[in-house]
């Protein structure tokens, strides 16, 4: 073999290599799909913090090689750095890392205040088991309905957890749609909310909440730990979590732990989580028939989420004194995307009337919310474990 014939058969041994000689239609049509998440993060201000690193996860986790080089660099491949990384997700060790960093960075205080509006979190819940059953119609086994009908908590690593336990095989394109619902909140909750409340439902104006005595912040996360738990044990990772970064904040004892846990190991986490959840969305197992219908499902499941916790309040009114009521407008907020729902529902209600501020109001079914997912998330671990 001559010289030139050496350098050509090498060289074309090195095309074979490249992402160039391996492509599919579906590696390209995910790139996209991650691009324009990016685009979205840093355009339209889509929860950046989310959306960039699961968007650039998707490119990642789409780059063609070939499978068969023992290169040791794809997500599914043993030794692999990014398949190290994936173990946090397979294993189920981000998610309750999360909810640590939640609970060191959540104010309880608009619940304590005023507790009845956990009923308002629970009732917005509907939307998981509505979505679960809807799943099931579709044709869906339990296990894998139980982690389609999650993304109605619009809470991403309940999802994550709940998926990575029961269907792991469909938690990329679950996560995917529970964080792209959870980024959309501020086109989809809008409309529902001016739909199902009348401009004086709008207006009405909640009083101060009490103030909230630091014994109170302590023994909260304590008795919430105790009751939750017991009712649903198999939730323990995330509710562990979540009221064991709580009391690190409220005891007034462990602020560099509260802090750490609520910045630094929550960026981290939030980082490889995002990052890897997107590597997981490779085009062969995500461009399929039963991607679009866990999207239709998580789309359905969350709106009646939403919906749910609005008409919920409007059904608590027709029983409370006339100086009690609240603003229908916090019903939203009953999903767990913290603290954004809150948010919306603090902007619309300044949309009809710029001194009604319903933020903190908003944020007792907010929490209550996320402890509420984490619930629900137990009870279906319970059952189909």
């Amino acid at each position: 073999m001559g010289f030139t014939d050496f350098i050509i058969e090498n060289f074309n041994e090195f095309l074979t290599y490249t992402g160039f000689a391996n492509a599919t239609a579906g590696n390209l049509i995910m790139i996209v799909v991650g691009a324009i998440l990016i685009y979205l993060a840093i355009k339209k201000d889509f929860e950046p913090l989310l959306l960039i690193p699961i968007g650039l996860g998707i490119i990642l986790g789409n780059i063609p090689f070939r499978a068969d080089a023992g290169l040791e660099i794809g997500l599914y491949e043993d030794n692999s750095v990014l398949n190290i990384f994936y173990q946090g997700v397979r294993q189920g060790w981000y998610p309750p890392l999360v909810f640590l960093g939640i609970g060191a960075m959540t104010d309880f205080t608009a619940l304590i205040a005023n507790p009845k509006l956990v009923l308002v979190g629970a009732a917005a819940q509907f939307g998981i088991f509505g979505a679960y059953m809807v799943a099931l119609a579709l044709g869906f086994e339990p296990n894998q309905a139980a982690g389609i009908a999650i993304i109605g908590g619009a809470d991403g690593p309940t999802a994550i957890f709940l998926s990575s336990k029961l269907c792991p095989n469909l938690m990329g394109a679950i996560a995917v749609c529970a964080y792209s619902y959870m980024a959309l909140v501020p086109l989809i909750q809008p409309p529902l909310m001016r739909l199902l409340t009348t401009k004086k439902e709008r207006v009405i104006k909640m009083k101060p909440a009490r103030e909230v005595s630091q014994t109170e912040r302590i023994l909260f996360p304590i008795i919430g730990l105790l009751l939750t738990t017991f009712i649903v044990p198999s939730g323990l990772p995330l509710l562990g979590m979540l009221f064991f970064g709580n009391l690190l904040k409220e005891s007034g004892k462990t602020t560099r732990l509260a802090k750490t846990a609520g910045s630094a190991l929550n960026d981290i986490i939030v980082m490889l989580l995002g990052l890897t959840v997107g590597c997981s969305t490779q085009a062969s197992e995500f461009l399929t028939l039963n991607t679009l219908f866990i999207f239709v499902v998580g789309a359905c499941a969350f709106m009646v989420a939403t919906c749910s916790g609005v008409c919920f309040v409007k059904v608590m009114n027709l029983f409370l004194p006339k100086d009690k009521k609240l603003n229908p407008l916090i019903g939203n907020a009953g999903v767990s995307a913290v603290p954004m729902s809150a948010r919306i529902s603090n902007n619309l209600g300044l949309e009809y009337d710029r001194h009604n501020f319903l933020l903190m109001h908003a944020m007792g079914p907010n929490v209550a919310g996320v402890i509420g997912s984490a619930v629900a998330a137990g009870a279906l671990l319970g059952f189909l474990s």
